[in-house]
């Protein structure tokens, strides 16, 4: 077979293998926390937030913004974690490609 037929052999593989990569990563969830897990915030490993908890004893109408501060704290932390899970499972699909003339 030639070289190019074995590199389009292996990219349809790794198409294959993403797009199952793809699909286990939007059921995958991560959760964190802020203010002592007075917020909580679950994101999906898509990219995506699943669900925001705020426990009730975190409301306060005249601090409005610490708990804004807190929200997005935890919003970020989970979507931080869920690509950093994203990317490292993505390169478990990329890292054999071997393409002529790169490293």
């Amino acid at each position: 077979m030639s070289s190019i037929g074995k590199m389009m052999k292996q990219a349809a593989r790794m198409q294959q293998q993403m797009e199952k990569v793809q699909a286990d990563l939007a059921q995958r969830t991560i959760e964190a926390t802020s203010g002592g897990g007075a917020v909580k915030v679950v994101a999906k490993c898509d990219g995506t937030i699943a669900s925001i908890h705020i426990d009730p004893q975190a409301i306060n109408p005249a601090d409005a913004q610490l708990l804004e501060e807190m929200i997005l704290t935890a919003a970020n932390q989970a979507l931080s974690q869920a690509r950093d899970i994203a990317n490292a499972e993505m390169g478990k699909v990329t890292s054999g490609l071997q393409l002529p003339g790169f490293m």
